[in-house]
């Protein structure tokens, strides 16, 4: 960053640091612990699609990675697209294996970040149900390098703020957390939600 930004008020991205993702198998014990909420055992990564054969190559050695423990009875990858034209990867592994999710999860991310496809990343997320079936997400936005808790509500566009804000007090050892909370998106009808 030169002496002009700096006085313009421009910054530097944060780079994404995908090892963090390693940290949730440890937030996941914690959250359990403090609020009751397990491992759904599906994570999903958020991305922006780009046109062309270099990008349809990375998702078809993405799916071939992932969907090779499928003749073991893995379950294949899926990809969707949301209404907003984003990419969805949703990847599945049994709910007490967080750190197998964890590592399909980083595996997606340093492809895509290695195939020169890093800044269309924009999300990952992992799910978590309680006793009483609420949903919750722990997201990591890459651009910000920071987590936040998603909590949406049943029947409706609405989410659980006091949820999230008891989550982020609960996971702040365990996980860089996002400080603005405007930065906290919804992330409603995520694959892995």
């Amino acid at each position: 960053m030169g002496f002009l930004d700096a006085i313009l008020g421009r910054s530097k991205p944060v780079r994404p640091d995908l090892d963090q993702l390693f940290a949730l198998p440890s937030a996941a014990i914690t959250l359990e612990a403090g609020a009751g909420f397990t491992p759904t055992g599906l994570g999903s990564v958020c991305f922006a699609s780009v046109e062309g054969g270099a990008f349809t190559q990375l998702q078809q050695d993405v799916r071939a990675l992932l969907d090779a423990d499928t003749e073991r009875g893995g379950v294949p990858v899926e990809f969707s697209q949301d209404s907003y034209g984003y990419t969805w990867l949703l990847a599945r592994q049994p709910a007490d294996d967080v750190a197998g999710l964890v590592n399909d999860l980083h595996a997606v991310n340093t492809l895509l970040q290695d195939g020169g496809f890093g800044p269309q990343l924009l999300c990952s997320l992992l799910g978590f149900r309680d006793a009483r079936q609420r949903s919750l997400a722990l997201v990591y936005l890459y651009k910000r390098g920071t987590f936040y808790p998603f909590a949406p509500l049943t029947g409706g566009d609405k989410r659980d703020n006091g949820l999230e804000l008891q989550v982020r007090g609960l996971l702040g050892d365990d996980l860089r957390m996002e400080k603005e909370l405007n930065r906290w998106f919804p992330v409603w009808g995520a694959p892995g939600l």
